[in-house]
């Protein structure tokens, strides 16, 4: 589908923008934590990958929607690994999505204030930028770890506002989470976008609660 009819550029000033699974494939960080992580926690473990996995799901779940299910220095504590330092191993997966660059130089034109705002840990954000050069393209780097809430944590959002004000009525958010997409409209952002197809190996989603995007070539 192709959203740009919908988006009324005169009515945006600040467009946000979620990182994984929204610019970058989210295939990355789905083959670390479901793949990658399991089998090295195997190996170093001595246990065999199923049971690696058996071990690390429930705990994965537990933090499901909590800042420490970001935070690369709560994981390396949890699992007695070095969680930056095996996220630069497969560094080589991490890719934009097509049209990302064309979008965020577009957005530029238009003169709109753009912000980066993710969950990730900055670890993680340094590591991103690096592989993709993509840093100078916004004019805020956000982690929600400087605010010590997630993203799906409605107080997240007036801690934002306060640092790097905006006006909600006047803002763009694009992310691939529904919780955090919900949490954004309960704090008052207008305009909610959500993406089709977050990574480049799972089927595209069928979502009627947010708008997709299913390009960024299309906005």
């Amino acid at each position: 589908m192709t959203v740009s009819p919908s988006i009324n550029w005169q009515s945006v000033d600040t467009v946000l923008l979620d990182m994984d699974g929204t610019l970058l494939d989210l295939h990355f960080d789905d083959h670390f934590w479901q793949e990658y992580l399991p089998n090295r926690y195997a190996e170093i473990n001595h246990l065999p990958a199923k049971s690696a996995k058996q071990i690390l799901e429930p705990k994965f779940k537990k933090m499901e929607g909590t800042l420490e299910w970001y935070c690369l220095d709560f994981w390396s504590k949890e699992l007695q690994m070095n969680i930056p330092e095996l996220k630069a191993e497969v560094a080589h997966l991490i890719a934009i999505h097509d049209g990302v660059i064309h979008f965020l130089d577009a957005l530029h034109k238009k003169n709109k204030n753009i912000l980066l705002v993710t969950n990730a840990h900055p670890d993680v954000l340094s590591i991103k930028m690096d592989k993709t050069a993509l840093a100078h393209k916004f004019d805020q780097l956000v982690s929600s770890h400087d605010f010590g809430l997630p993203k799906e944590n409605p107080e997240f959002w007036h801690r934002l506002v306060d640092k790097h004000y905006f006006e909600p009525k006047k803002t763009l958010f694009i992310d691939d989470s529904l919780p955090v997409l919900r949490s954004a409209k309960s704090f008052g952002i207008e305009h909610l976008y959500t993406i089709k197809k977050p990574s480049s190996h799972k089927p595209a989603r069928n979502i009627t609660e947010f708008p997709m995007i299913d390009s960024f070539f299309n906005i």
